[in-house]
């Protein structure tokens, strides 16, 4: 109730950020979203679930930018979201969201298809499938979080490397099973000027020398 308060007081804030909120119920967020929020970020609260995202979709129509990290969200959320956010959401991130599997890919390419930044950082579930849905569908990418998906195979990289044409930035962390031929196909890539291989154990220096022909990269990162 205090934070409701909090909230009908300021009128102007248009980013809101609710981290390690455990005492947060499905009616605090409900009461806490107005329609002037173009950016929410939504960490470590232990009671979000689907019905915090059918609370976004309805009482934010000028959402640009989601952050989410919620380990009980479920694919069906995912298909939940307005025309009005498919037209305006350009940056979905979801962080260790362990349920999405790729029928929520599915369900995301179709409900926000103008993404322009998507990470989907641990969740463990999708596939080089979901990456292929991924590639086909959002070809605005400019920026591709795959870190800690360890089902992410070579082929995956073949999909963003025919179809992600804008991509500028991939990370690829944690990714344990692409080897020297991913990286092959990715070489391929004029736009990519960022590009993220921490503790990808399997690279080793054959599958550098694919990149020695990527004139745009700016940023290569082989820590680990």
């Amino acid at each position: 109730a205090s934070r409701q308060v909090m909230l009908e007081q300021m009128q102007g804030v248009v980013r809101l950020e609710l981290s390690g909120c455990n005492d947060f119920t499905e009616a605090g967020l409900w009461s806490s979203l107005n329609a002037r929020i173009t950016a929410l970020s939504v960490s470590d609260c232990i009671n979000v679930a689907d019905d915090a995202i059918a609370a976004i979709s309805q009482l934010l129509p000028n959402l640009t930018e989601l952050n989410l990290q919620a380990y009980h969200v479920t694919d069906t959320a995912l298909a939940y979201f307005t025309a009005k956010q498919g037209y305006t959401t350009h940056t979905l991130r979801l962080n260790s969201c362990w349920e999405i599997t790729n029928h929520g890919v599915v369900n995301m390419v179709h409900s926000l298809p103008n993404l322009s930044v998507l990470s989907l950082s641990g969740c463990s579930k999708v596939t080089d499938d979901g990456v292929e849905l991924v590639a086909e569908n959002l070809r605005k990418l400019r920026s591709l979080d795959l870190s800690w998906c360890p089902r992410i195979t070579d082929m995956a990289l073949e999909y963003i490397a025919c179809d992600l044409h804008k991509l500028e930035e991939l990370v690829l962390d944690r990714c344990v099973r692409i080897t020297d031929t991913g990286l092959s196909y990715l070489s391929t890539m004029s736009s990519l000027r960022s590009l993220y291989l921490r503790w990808c154990c399997q690279v080793q220096d054959f599958g550098l020398k694919h990149l020695l022909s990527m004139g745009s990269l700016r940023l290569l990162s082989l820590a680990g």
